[in-house]
């Protein structure tokens, strides 16, 4: 029987769209690509979210790949709160779960900068029972530990967990510790696979 809800946040619970904050703050197309390559594809992306780099370091290791737009890279970084905005249903959608029983956690890949900057689109931390944020425990999905460690902080029992995240390679890691999964796609779509497992 399932107990406990765990949810990704990106994609899930709140948009994470970089490209769109981009062009709000008036980049061209081409600018918007080369900073897309320097700083959102690049290998040191992940990076950002174990926490193990301050965020200067970090954002000489993307402005090495496009130094002429070092001033644009800095200023993405002082408003990405425009990157992220949480969606409509989410806090709802907590709070009907934590109403119905079900124990809720949160367990995301998130940078320290970007979690003290969008504190508005993460207002539903108040809501649950707990989290683990990636900056934190410097662990990040796929990553087996990660699992473990959300499961080991809060006595979780993994048969009884189902977790929502949108990105494949996570949902299969966490199906290798046991934990139920829904590859997220869209709110409704949710919650019609929530309901395969008992939770309505």
């Amino acid at each position: 029987m399932i107990t406990t809800v765990i949810f990704d946040i990106g994609n899930v619970l709140a948009a994470y769209d970089w490209e769109d904050a981009l062009k709000r703050l008036g980049y061209s197309e081409e600018t918007r690509e080369i900073i897309g390559n320097a700083v959102f594809r690049s290998a040191d992306w992940n990076e950002m979210d174990r926490g193990v780099l301050t965020l200067e370091e970090l954002l000489q290791r993307f402005i090495k790949r496009a130094p002429e737009y070092e001033k644009e890279i800095r200023l993405f970084w002082e408003n990405v709160a425009r990157a992220i905005y949480q969606y409509d249903y989410s806090r709802t959608w907590i709070r009907e779960l934590k109403q119905k029983g079900y124990h809720v956690y949160i367990l995301s890949n998130y940078g320290k900068w970007t979690y003290e900057h969008t504190a508005e689109a993460l207002s539903f931390l108040s809501d649950v029972d707990g989290q683990v944020f990636s900056f934190e425990v410097h662990q990040i999905k796929p990553e087996p530990e990660i699992y473990r460690t959300l499961l080991d902080k809060f006595n979780l029992v993994a048969d009884e967990c189902v977790f929502l995240d949108d990105r494949r390679e996570n949902i299969e890691a966490a199906e290798t510790q046991g934990i139920h999964t829904v590859l997220f796609t869209t709110y409704q779509d949710a919650l019609e696979k929530l309901k395969t497992y008992g939770v309505m």
